[in-house]
């Protein structure tokens, strides 16, 4: 299997015995390059001793040796700085496009890695590594954590900066996207994403401080001002409390001064939530956060602790919704402040990637710096992959341990991409045989 010999290679499971090429000279490996996940030979600037003479260059790896040909490699002008090509079977010689004969060395995966990788593969317990979690030593487990956290905040930051293109460069729309977004709290999500580009931002600023105005455009703009996206049975009493009336009236005003088309409230998912995160609770603490103005950039940069951020994404809704969650239908009175648990989500998922985010963009560590002491200030997530890991023996003492946690699981675990995993590195090179002798 192509991927173990890559392996083996990249991590040096070789054999103690002395090494040599298919034609007789010892080979001495002193660097095996970088991986190349790329068009073009698989490790760049590798470093080996053959027959005595230093060579730096690239090194190509195959299953068989007749790979090289039925890859079209002996006419690709990029492999002829290949200084070894490492096969399992070496059933012929190689050339490159300029005709030198390149040297070869034949190396086995270990057998041991071999059966380890086809038990990650094949087992039904998850996460396929939970046999070594225990057993992992405290500084394998921080460095890996600490890469992990680092790795999906960068994937934050790349959706980001995806938005601020999609907003003609507009980091502080991009942040309002973002932050409308997370207010879906997953079962909404991308239509609140969809939503907030739907949200001419620049003219309805010229309305801010006007809350049932801001109120009428969201509203509005999500599709939810029309009589049919009310249930039957509460279509009359919503036109008799005034106040559906009042918005749809103000929506349909400003929808024609701003040229607003409203989106298709059939996006809009009811099935499976609870009453306080249906889309009007929602959109009605998102129009009161932008309203008082702290649904702001400058604002978010100005946050330098957990209580600054609590403050700044506090929220609350409208009067009319404090007795209501869908139009027409009464409820008994109640603010609807964001809870503790969405507060908390909102910072590990907007504010605190944002911060990081905007340290990248204007090339400022202390903002970097900032996003990650916030994380680990903040409680860890609790929700079934965090909880997983924890029967494993995993500590989660933090946001950031949750967050790392759910990188792994997203982009390793699922994908059965144990060979990148240092968990999984762990579990591949352990020999059965000096475990035996250890008992």
């Amino acid at each position: 299997m192509e991927i173990l010999l890559h392996y083996t290679w990249k991590h040096k499971l070789l054999p103690l015995k002395q090494l040599t090429t298919n034609d007789g000279r010892d080979v001495e490996i002193i660097d095996t390059g970088l991986h190349n996940h790329d068009a073009g030979p698989d490790f760049f600037n590798a470093k080996v001793r053959i027959g005595g003479t230093l060579w730096v260059g690239n090194v190509e790896i195959h299953d068989r040796a007749s790979d090289w040909y039925e890859h079209g490699h002996d006419s690709d002008p990029r492999y002829d700085n290949v200084v070894l090509h490492v096969c399992e079977v070496v059933d012929t010689e190689v050339k490159t496009a300029d005709g030198h004969y390149v040297p070869q060395l034949q190396l086995s995966v270990p057998q041991h890695v071999r059966e380890h990788y086809e038990e990650l593969l094949k087992t039904d317990q998850y996460p396929p590594c939970y046999k070594i979690i225990p057993d992992l030593s405290r500084l394998t487990v921080h460095a890996w954590m600490a890469a992990l956290q680092t790795e999906r905040l960068e994937r934050k930051t790349n959706d980001i900066r995806h938005r601020a293109e999609r907003c003609n460069g507009s980091w502080e729309d991009a942040y309002f996207v973002t932050l409308a977004r997370n207010y879906g709290f997953g079962i909404n999500s991308d239509t609140f994403e969809e939503w907030a580009y739907n949200i001419p931002l620049q003219a309805v600023g010229h309305h801010r401080d006007d809350l049932f105005q801001i109120e009428a455009i969201f509203m509005g703009q999500a599709g939810l001002l029309e009589l049919d996206t009310i249930p039957a049975h509460y279509q009359q009493d919503a036109l008799n409390d005034g106040y559906f009336a009042r918005l749809r009236n103000e929506y349909k005003y400003l929808a024609h001064k701003f040229s607003m088309q409203p989106m298709d409230a059939t996006r809009w998912n009811f099935l499976r939530l609870r009453p306080q995160n249906f889309p009007h609770i929602r959109l009605s603490q998102l129009a009161n956060l932008y309203h008082q103005r702290k649904a702001g950039l400058s604002q978010l940069i100005e946050c330098k602790t957990i209580d600054q951020l609590k403050a700044l994404l506090s929220s609350h809704v409208t009067p009319y919704w404090e007795t209501h969650y869908t139009f027409g239908s009464l409820s008994a009175k109640n603010e609807k402040h964001l809870s503790y648990g969405s507060l908390n989500l909102l910072m590990i998922n907007t504010a605190i990637p944002m911060l990081f985010a905007m340290g990248r963009h204007r090339q400022k560590e202390e903002l970097c710096d900032r996003a990650f002491d916030l994380l680990e200030q903040l409680k860890p997530e609790n929700n079934y992959i965090t909880r997983m890991w924890q029967q494993c023996g995993l500590p989660v003492l933090s946001a950031g341990d949750s967050q790392a946690l759910i990188q792994l699981k997203k982009e390793y675990c699922d994908k059965r991409d144990c060979l990148r995993c240092r968990f999984g590195y762990e579990y591949l090179k352990k020999d059965e045989n000096n475990e035996e002798e250890k008992k």
